[in-house]
């Protein structure tokens, strides 16, 4: 199949198409998920020290010799994950590329990957890329996973599944109980298991347990992660695997054609980070997301949104269906788009639209999503323009002309 074939009905990523949006109405951009707060200093002060020291040429492919040694020390620490760091380990400009380097690694064409739905964009997209069929199975905010419909789609096709806890945008944290099941599976359909693990340290409720810790999982589990989202450097794309020396091998060929290698420097950085960093740090993290996820969802509540409040990473899938009459009074159904654009607009905070979650032509149409990885104050205006709907402000409609021009 051509690479034009491969794509074609792909979106461009909503996430970033609203970024601009919101720079286009000056809105508060609670769309893509990056922190508007400074990265610890430590961090940065460890890459500049590197740059300075002319740490600026090609890192080894699969990653700084240091990095993948703290890498391995951290997750026998943290996990009692032991992995050998020169043949289980690989650095990746980012847990993105991590993600698709391993689908287009170790998935055939014609295989079949089991997708939780709602997933992160790129995992559709991903699958597809690497000329398999994606296999959805639900996993509503706030409901535990259906294990027979969860058993249901695995098939004699199923290569692999992709398992992101905590969850985007659900927020779900699986439970120890639902990640055996899905071990079960795996084992009973010799079936691989690709973990997103990004938001690891972001969690309100439940534990982490990497499935690669489970019994009759570490072969048959590839471990991504990355510091992106619990150092806050969305922007130096470095992000990490960990599986097996067999499959390692196979992914580290794709990552070495896709991008060469991550940023020299800006892996000094992590290795610091993760090095010196104590569990103080990791508490406080998740502290201070647990009081930005409470004013946000307050917020949103009070507005007329019905929404769970999540269990970790920091997303809010939030249904806008009791607010349809404020925007169009007596007209047809409001899509997630059009909502999106126009809370953006009228009330100056832009969303994602919901559907940019589920399949092409799937759920998600009375959704948006609402990250709060935001600085108080900016919550706090947040907070207070979305309150103005529960309030009924006088905000004006979308028109007719806006609904019908609007293109997904």
């Amino acid at each position: 199949m051509s690479t034009a074939r491969r794509t074609h009905g792909f979106r461009e990523s909503v996430i970033r198409g609203m970024t601009r949006l919101a720079r286009e109405h000056n809105s508060l951009n609670l769309a893509q998920g990056f922190p508007n707060f400074p990265a610890p200093d430590a961090l940065k002060e460890a890459a500049v020290r590197a740059i300075r020291e002319d740490i600026n040429q090609y890192a080894i492919t699969w990653g700084a010799h240091r990095l993948r040694t703290v890498l391995a020390r951290a997750y026998s620490e943290r996990y009692g994950l032991d992995a050998d760091p020169d043949r289980e380990i690989t650095v990746t400009c980012g847990a993105t590329e991590a993600m698709i380097a391993t689908l287009l690694a170790l998935v055939d064409p014609g295989d079949e990957v089991i997708v939780f739905e709602p997933f992160y964009e790129n995992y559709g997209p991903d699958t597809i890329l690497a000329d398999a069929r994606p296999v959805y199975v639900p996993l509503d905010p706030g409901q535990p996973l259906d294990l027979e419909r969860l058993a249901a789609a695995f098939t004699s096709k199923s290569r692999a599944i992709v398992v992101n806890t905590p969850s985007n945008p659900s927020g779900r944290v699986l439970s120890r109980t639902e990640l055996e099941a899905i071990r079960d599976l795996c084992v009973q359909h010799d079936v691989l298991a690709v973990t997103d693990e990004i938001y690891e340290h972001i969690r309100y409720a439940g534990e982490h347990i990497p499935i690669a810790t489970l019994p009759g999982m570490r072969q048959r589990t590839v471990t991504i992660s990355g510091a992106s989202k619990t150092f806050s450097v969305t922007g130096w794309r470095v992000g990490w695997i960990l599986a097996p020396a067999e499959l390692t091998d196979a992914i580290r060929k794709v990552h070495d054609f896709l991008t060469v290698g991550a940023p020299a420097p800006l892996q000094e950085g992590v290795a610091d980070a993760l090095e010196h960093l104590d569990q103080g740090f990791y508490r406080e993290l998740a502290h201070g997301y647990r009081a930005r996820r409470d004013l946000l969802h307050g917020a949103l509540e009070e507005a007329g949104f019905r929404s769970v409040s999540p269990e970790g990473a920091y997303y809010i899938l939030a249904d806008f269906s009791g607010l349809a009459e404020l925007v169009t009074p007596g007209g047809p159904p409001l899509d997630d788009t059009q909502f999106a654009v126009w809370l953006s607009r009228e009330v100056g905070v832009t969303p994602v639209p919901g559907s940019s979650f589920f399949r092409e032509g799937g759920g998600g149409r009375s959704l948006v999503r609402f990250v709060f990885c935001k600085t108080e104050d900016v919550l706090a205006e947040a907070a207070v323009r979305l309150r103005s709907l529960g309030r009924g402000r006088d905000v004006r409609p979308l028109e007719a002309a806006a609904r019908s021009g609007l293109q997904r």
